[in-house]
């Protein structure tokens, strides 16, 4: 490990000068909606080259060698005569692919003009990352990469691009959305093509996906738009990066059938998100709704509601070859033909897995933070310190003070934050409390968060009025993990310096050794709840070195690791983030040997742990009521899983039963209890 008693900001090269912004919604409330959307549209092809048409694309991926030859081997299998494999090769295609056409998309341009202009204030977006993104789409194929909060990502994304007369994205979308009647079909003549959530080992389907993809890059076709993450994240945190479409995107660079691909990470930050308790009672057990044209006219209620604004900000195009220069050797694709299907190896995983991180890492920097962020994350610490039906609020202008204070360490943490300087602090921190007022109220100046979300269903009593508990408490936390998306969306800025403020308070000293080792141990136990990429561990404890040296909150040495006088302040709050992960992990350490007596099955395991966190909290040996998120619960146990203290046995009529090594998972139980009370009587002092 290091031993330098100065510290280097590390910078990421994908992180640059971020750029400023326009707000394209100013034009649409000043001119016509349908002139916008049948306005001239002439966007920048691929090297000026005309794209092919929809059905001469579905031929090129039939006849291309790769299908052909994987067509064989199917034949070979399953003793499949090899017209039939074809012809079901062509019918994934035909569900798969999409069929754009403008005039479906001048409609959407029409409506979402209608329906944007009515729901938010203001769409900002970096003018500087158009321009490089459109320079990028004439000398690149062009991969999009938008983070995942919200149905209206895949929307906006299109919309904006429209706007700016670039060419539109081919979109993957789940197969969920096919089945919405109308609808479906006419997102697939707006750019989106169908895939199933999973192929298992399904060669043909996997075949057929790939060459369709890497068919549209090849020839320059369209910007192709998929989610890093997979699927939308529930709780605002950047969810652990899939790799499959990232290995299929950079094939071609790969194997030397393009010069080169970009990537442009695109982080879509939104004030107040429109499926915030929907996402709230999801996490809570309650199940998604199934997507439907009918549920889509039943939500239109949410039009006259004000969800303030969004920013939109297109990175810099991230280059794969220069990713791969030292990295990959390409001559390895030489040993066998192009067309022949084989696995990349461990150097290709690693790399391509490394990619993936930092490309997450640079939609978290690029998010814009409103001020909201920062009030959620004040008041939820402050119930948090409270306890569940103990909340008694913050005075106002406490919280005002407090939030001026939490501003300016976030800006030395390197937060992109949006805070309107022209206000004053008390109008900025009122003005968030009333475009979120479902989740707080204010009463005789004091602040605190709401009983039960607004709009939401009373809470059922006994004819004499009495409540139940387990309603209110459910209630309780349906504001409370709605708040915590919101403060989750500030974790990436505060996650590593939080990591060592804890690892300072609980390590077995001052050593320096000895806190690296107690970050380290808090780092890997955490690498399933937040974006820390595998093996940067020492990069990311210099990176908190510095932002606490440099902030005045820490004094170190060659030896040694100290809490300046000044930093307590900062300290407390720091290691207040972490709390709940912190108890939510060691509770699940407690179900799984006290509760679990009977053989779990995954599937079994978030059910069982929900009733025994509630009857936890209800009898108040458990405080933090955000351990009931069943995110929280399953990277729980996904990280014990990765460290070996949880198993599934592979084998017999128990397959997929979860087996405890209790001795090792009562001893991480003890190991977080101890970091807990380290932590709380800071809190408490402070």
């Amino acid at each position: 490990m290091a031993s330098d008693a100065v510290y280097s900001q590390p910078r990421d090269p994908m992180l640059k000068k971020r750029d400023e912004f326009e707000d394209i919604l100013e034009e649409r409330r000043r001119s016509s909606d349908l002139r916008y959307a049948l306005r001239c549209y002439t966007p920048v092809l691929y090297r000026g080259l005309a794209p092919c048409g929809a059905a001469e694309l579905k031929g090129l991926v039939l006849q291309s060698q790769q299908l052909r030859y994987v067509v064989q081997q199917v034949c070979k299998e399953t003793g499949v005569a090899a017209e039939e494999v074809q012809a079901e090769a062509a019918s994934i295609l035909e569900e798969m692919a999409h069929r754009l056409q403008l005039g479906t998309v001048r409609f959407f341009a029409f409506m979402l003009s209608k329906i944007f202009k009515s729901l938010f204030r203001k769409i900002c977006v970096n003018e500087d990352g158009i321009q490089r993104l459109q320079q990028s789409i004439h000398d690149h194929p062009v991969v999009l990469l938008p983070s995942h909060r919200s149905y209206m990502d895949f929307l906006l994304m299109s919309y904006i691009l429209y706007t700016y007369d670039l060419a539109l994205p081919v979109i993957a979308a789940g197969m969920d959305f096919m089945g919405m009647k109308l609808v479906g079909e006419m997102l697939r003549m707006s750019g989106a093509f169908f895939i199933r959530r999973s192929f298992g080992g399904d060669k043909l389907y996997w075949a057929v996906f790939s060459q369709y993809v890497q068919t549209m890059l090849k020839i320059g076709f369209a910007p192709v738009e998929f989610f890093l993450e997979g699927t939308r994240s529930r709780t605002s945190k950047s969810l652990t990066p899939k790799l499959g479409l990232l290995n299929i995107v950079m094939d071609p660079f790969l194997k030397g059938e393009v010069f080169d691909v970009s990537l442009v990470p695109v982080s879509i930050s939104y004030e107040r998100i429109l499926e915030e308790s929907l996402y709230a009672r999801e996490l809570l057990g309650v199940p998604k709704p199934k997507e439907s044209t009918s549920g889509l006219f039943k939500a239109r209620k949410v039009l006259t509601e004000d969800y303030g604004s969004i920013h939109v900000y297109f990175g810099q195009p991230v280059s794969v070859r220069s990713l791969a220069e030292g990295r990959v050797n390409r001559g390895q694709f030489n040993l066998t033909p192009r067309h022949v299907p084989r696995r990349p190896g461990e150097d290709v995983h690693s790399f391509v897995n490394e990619s993936a991180y930092r490309l997450v890492r640079a939609q978290e920097e690029n998010m814009v933070l409103k001020p909201w962020v920062l009030v959620a994350s004040l008041l939820l610490q402050n119930q948090n310190q409270a306890g569940p039906g103990v909340d008694q609020g913050l005075p106002l202008d406490q919280l005002t003070q407090q939030t001026v204070w939490l501003r300016d360490l976030a800006r030395q943490y390197g937060a992109f934050l949006h805070w309107p300087d022209q206000a004053s602090p008390a109008e900025v921190v009122s003005s968030s409390l009333a475009l979120h007022g479902g989740l707080v109220t204010l009463s005789e100046g004091r602040v605190q968060l709401a009983a039960r979300p607004a709009g939401g269903p009373s809470e059922p009593g006994s004819p004499h009025g009495a409540v139940d508990p387990e309603e209110q408490l459910l209630s309780k936390a349906v504001v409370l993990l709605s708040c915590a998306s919101y403060r989750n969306q500030v974790l990436h800025v505060f996650v590593r310096p939080a990591l060592l403020a804890a690892a300072v308070l609980a390590a077995s000293s001052n050593k320096k050794n000895d806190v690296f080792s107690s970050f380290n141990f808090l780092r890997n136990m955490f690498s399933n709840e937040f974006i820390l990429q595998p093996g940067a561990a020492l990069q990311d404890f210099e990176e908190a070195c510095y932002l606490l040296v440099n902030t005045g909150v820490l004094l170190i040495n060659q030896q040694e690791v100290l809490v300046a006088d000044g930093g307590r302040r900062t300290m407390a709050f720091l290691t207040s983030m972490l709390d709940p992960f912190l108890q939510g992990y060691q509770v699940v350490c407690r179900f799984l040997c006290e509760d679990s007596s009977e053989a779990l099955t995954e599937k079994q395991f978030v059910p069982s742990v929900r009733k025994f966190l509630l009857q936890q909290l209800l009898s108040g040996r458990l405080r933090q009521v955000e351990v009931l998120s069943s995110d929280l619960q399953k990277n729980a146990l996904a990280a014990l899983l990765r460290l070996g203290a949880v198993g599934k046995t592979s084998s017999g009529a128990a397959a997929g039963t979860m087996t405890v090594n209790r001795v090792m998972v009562n001893s991480l139980e003890d190991t977080l209890g101890g970091k807990l009370p380290a932590l709380k009587s800071l809190a408490a002092r402070l």
